[in-house]
């Protein structure tokens, strides 16, 4: 019994030291797959059902492969002009907010003026404020802006009021803006200011430094943001609902014939927007890259 107990308390500590080094070697790779895994298993069941053809008006069991829903995408009364209204909102929407928002971010991080500390709380607002709480507030300014004086006299019919495609891409670009002004602030922080400064030096103005260093510095940035914005653009679905009024964009027009059936097209549909979303970002990505590398093997 003297002579067992050294081993069992010898064998303790190594079996801990074991422990300790499968768990600093696997432990963050199993939680990373097992995070994506969680992530992608809706999309996975998405692009599996677009493949199905159901018995009935929902798509929710598996039956049999089909290929029809893919032949006839837009085969469903409204769908097509749902889906067009969203992607005409969503790139429209995308590009005023990108801009507005680029120019605010390099306006906060440039330049000190009063208001900055304030404005920076403000940007962060519609991020953390619930979806339902600005759609219902949205749809209470535009009503009141359009059926008020001394607003209902200023401005036109139809921009405000009745509710509509404006009313949508304004929503839109009022919550995308946020998001724009924090990734390209991000982008920014970081700026080498002295390129600029260089650029000048040697006879450049604003305008020629600005397209010439530091647009091509913080494109990608400003591209992230873009795709950022056009994806909770193109998908949301609150906001959207309370300032459409009677036109449908493609999640409003699920959301209606959902209660009724939900074809597989739906499925089909939202695979493209996934692939194309995706093969966006990997050309992005991959542009990036390649420009990096020219840039690094430029012989000076």
């Amino acid at each position: 019994m003297t002579a067992a107990s050294p081993a069992v308390g010898m064998d303790g500590p190594g079996t801990g030291r074991r422990l300790w080094a499968f768990a600093d070697r696997w432990l963050l790779k199993l939680f990373t797959i097992g995070a994506i895994t969680y992530l992608m298993v809706p999309i996975v069941v998405m692009i599996v059902f677009s493949f199905n053809d159901p018995v009935g008006k929902f798509n929710f069991v598996w039956a049999e492969f089909s290929l029809d829903a893919w032949a006839s995408p837009l085969n469903r009364p409204g769908l097509a002009d749902a889906l067009w209204t969203s992607i005409v909102v969503a790139i429209v929407g995308t590009f005023i907010a990108t801009i507005l928002g680029t120019l605010i971010a390099l306006a906060l991080v440039r330049y000190s003026f009063r208001g900055r500390n304030a404005t920076n709380l403000f940007i962060f607002i519609p991020m953390a404020t619930p979806e339902i709480v600005l759609g219902a507030s949205l749809l209470s300014i535009f009503v009141a802006t359009a059926t008020q004086e001394p607003f209902k006299s200023i401005i036109p019919p139809g921009i405000f009021y009745p509710l509509g495609l404006p009313t949508i891409i304004i929503a839109h670009v009022m919550f995308n803006i946020s998001y724009v002004v924090v990734t390209v602030k991000a982008r920014i922080q970081g700026f080498p200011r002295h390129l600029e400064e260089a650029a000048m030096d040697l006879g450049a103005n604003e305008w020629t430094t600005f397209w010439k260093v530091t647009f091509p510095l913080i494109r990608p940035g400003i591209v992230a943001a873009a795709l950022l914005a056009f994806s909770l653009s193109i998908d949301d679905f609150i906001v959207t609902n309370f300032t459409s009024g009677l036109v449908n964009t493609f999640p409003v027009w699920i959301w209606g014939t959902i209660r009724n059936n939900l074809p597989p097209q739906v499925h089909v549909i939202g695979t493209a927007i996934f692939l194309i979303a995706v093969g966006g970002v990997a050309i992005s990505t991959w542009l990036q890259s390649r420009g990096g590398r020219t840039v690094a093997i430029r012989p000076r």
